[in-house]
């Protein structure tokens, strides 16, 4: 038996003792500590629940657990909708995915300029980052070859899509000093819009040739054994790690 790192540093990530976790589950403390430091799988719906508190799949917890089968099936559940287009999603489920987060909002774009056309946006995101919702927003980097060669992919221009990521900017400008926000800048080719709130997340697939409005759209929402939500948000992890802070 090996300690399980992953679930050692997912306690550790989010301030959980295994005798916290052990009291909220109804089970004997040394139970979970055999979890973390010997590697004991634990029943189902133990690791259901431990999954759905850490914000982790069960399949990166527990990689042995699920069958691959049986992680295909449920990463197709955490399809909710497709959308032919993003202009097709609801307003209002914009409006609710925001309204509810309470945990995270993070944005992958390089404008996302029809969100800033919400008039109450700003101080949205000024009053959750206050309550103690992470958000996160990562625009294109105005000067990348890759922002610089989408804009001619899309044949509006070699600067067009450089201009409204300044004007995106400068929209998101009052919420510089606010803390539990952070704005970095990303030069990557962006392969998917991505729209993240808590558990809920709007993929935009991008397609040559194509405005991000009239690309299609997928609602997903995370299930703690699927893999498709975690996909999604490793990515975004990923560019936002290679991006740079933005100075206002």
């Amino acid at each position: 038996m090996t300690t399980n790192e992953r679930l050692r540093d997912a306690l550790v990530g989010k301030g959980i003792t295994p005798a916290e976790l052990a009291a909220e589950l109804e089970v004997d403390p040394k139970t979970v500590e055999r979890w973390v430091t010997k590697g004991r799988q634990p029943y189902l719906r133990y690791r259901h629940a431990i999954a759905a508190k850490l914000g982790e799949s069960v399949r990166y917890l527990w990689p042995n657990s699920v069958a691959e089968a049986t992680v295909e099936t449920v990463s197709e559940s955490e399809i909710v909708k497709v959308y032919p287009h993003r202009s097709a999603v609801p307003t209002d489920l914009w409006d609710r995915l925001l309204a509810q987060a309470t945990t995270y909002v993070d944005m992958l774009v390089y404008v996302g300029m029809f969100m800033t056309e919400k008039p109450n946006l700003l101080a949205t995101l000024k009053e959750k980052a206050q309550n103690g919702t992470r958000i996160r927003l990562l625009l294109g980097d105005r000067d990348s070859d890759a922002v610089v060669q989408r804009s001619l992919d899309e044949a509006i221009g070699r600067a067009t899509i450089s201009a409204k990521i300044d004007h995106a900017l400068a929209f998101f400008t009052p919420l510089a000093d606010v803390p539990g926000i952070e704005v970095r800048t990303h030069g990557t080719v962006l392969y998917n819009s991505i729209y993240r709130f808590d558990d809920e997340m709007i993929v935009n697939p991008h397609v040559f040739g194509k405005i991000a409005a009239h690309a299609p759209a997928l609602h997903l929402r995370r299930l703690s054994a699927g893999d498709l939500f975690t996909t999604y948000d490793d990515s975004f992890d990923s560019v936002w790690a290679g991006a740079s802070q933005h100075t206002w």
